[in-house]
């Protein structure tokens, strides 16, 4: 599990690159996903982990091409996004959807 959490966390830094908030912000809401994953065993934690993690990874091609991100911006660019981005580590494609 945090095998897959490092390479999450790295392709996300890469990702944003010197954006420090926008990566500072998804460690702290991972923080939050640990916290709930502690309480319950009812969930997958690799989704969960990825989801935290990658969670606004729409805002950055968002603002490159218009200018702007807002929820249904990060809605459109993101999934594509994020897909590219776990398919480079082998994550399941079953998770994925």
């Amino acid at each position: 599990m945090d095998h897959c959490k490092g390479k999450i966390v790295k392709l996300l830094v890469e990702f944003f690159g010197t954006d420090v908030r926008r990566i500072t912000h998804a460690l702290e809401v991972l923080k939050h996903a640990e916290r709930l994953m502690e309480e319950t065993a009812a969930c997958d934690r690799e989704i969960l982990i990825a989801a935290a993690l990658l969670h606004d990874v729409g805002i950055k091609p968002s603002e490159e091409l218009l200018g702007y991100n807002n929820g249904r911006t990060q809605e459109q660019y993101g999934p594509p996004v994020v897909e590219e981005l776990l398919g480079r580590l082998g994550f399941p494609q079953a998770k994925l959807i």
